[in-house]
């Protein structure tokens, strides 16, 4: 094979080798980061409910109903409910280590987590990893310091989707007030104010 056979040859089989191996992910999911960058994959701004009484019974303060019993592990294995951050705005992300916009939009999403007050706003990011030590290595190497959990039981609505990454934003109540099905930019100053003016309610 001469030179300019290889030359015409290589291009493809680099992309033999990123697309049949482990640098799938990393590699596509650097090129979404940097069309998310852009500014042209921004989310919907999540929206402060109407003041009007919703038709499930949602309470978000006390020992009141809250409407999603979501069972929870946490990375280190402990049991974890999304109903425990009731009262909370709540971001709630849909991601695994395999998906490379999920892993294009997880620097935006860790920017924005060191943002807001924790007091005020929780990250339940869910994985949907199969192997669980799969997701804690991504997060281990990339340093995130977002809460990373694994569903307990088979996710129901809202929450199941046929697409990842999915984000929903709940306000303090439960209620959804925001669902994005794809990558997205979260780190945006409108964005951050909108949970923050959604955190008052």
């Amino acid at each position: 094979m001469n030179r300019k056979n290889l030359l015409q040859w290589l291009p493809m089989a680099l992309f033999a080798v990123v697309m049949l191996t482990d640098l799938r992910t990393p590699v596509l999911g650097t090129l979404q980061r940097g069309l998310l960058a852009t500014g042209l994959w921004r989310a919907d701004l999540p929206a402060v409910p109407a003041t009007e009484a919703s038709a499930a019974p949602i309470v978000a303060t006390g020992g009141a109903v809250y409407p999603h019993n979501v069972p929870l592990l946490t990375l280190d294995g402990q049991a974890a409910n999304l109903s425990q951050f009731r009262g909370k705005v709540v971001f709630v992300n849909l991601w695994a280590s395999w998906c490379p916009p999920c892993v294009a939009e997880l620097p935006g999403i860790q920017a924005l987590y060191k943002k807001v007050d924790p007091k005020k706003v929780a990250f339940v990011l869910i994985s949907f990893d199969q192997t669980p030590a799969k997701a804690a290595a991504l997060i281990r190497r990339q340093g995130y310091t977002f809460p990373v959990y694994f569903p307990a039981a088979p996710v129901r609505p809202p929450f199941d989707s046929n697409s990842i990454p999915t984000t929903l934003i709940l306000a303090p109540d439960g209620q959804v007030v925001s669902r994005h099905e794809g990558m997205a930019d979260y780190d945006t100053p409108e964005f951050k104010a909108a949970l923050e003016k959604l955190a008052q309610q």
